[in-house]
């Protein structure tokens, strides 16, 4: 499952230069899917969303940062832990219930995030 970062986020930042997928953005910012990916052009997330990766996308949220989920994936393949939770100090990056995943799906969204 993906990790998101609840409202106890005190914007400190150290998550966001852990993100082996580039996945994690301050609050109000536009976010792209090529970012820190290999994504280029129009792409379909395993998810099944169409969209241009090289497009901006509208923040997620204006008051803290935030995980993107089609570019979360629990950092599987990098490290054995999901580095924003290793590091945040308020313990604000959680498991996302609403965005559960498989191992293999987490491999799979990795492999289409690097071009594997």
């Amino acid at each position: 499952m993906a990790i998101k970062i609840t409202d106890d986020c005190i914007n400190c930042g150290a998550c966001e230069p852990e993100c082996p997928n580039n996945a994690i953005y301050e609050g109000a910012d536009n976010w792209r899917y090529s970012d820190g990916t290999a994504l280029r052009g129009h792409i379909v997330t395993p998810s099944g969303k169409e969209a241009d990766a090289d497009e901006p996308q509208e923040p997620i949220c204006d008051d803290y940062y935030f995980i993107i989920t089609d570019k979360c994936t629990e950092c599987i393949g990098f490290h054995e832990e999901p580095q924003c939770a290793a590091v945040c100090p308020v313990d604000c990056c959680v498991p996302d219930e609403d965005h559960r995943e498989t191992e293999e799906e987490l491999y799979a969204k990795k492999r289409f995030l690097h071009n594997e």
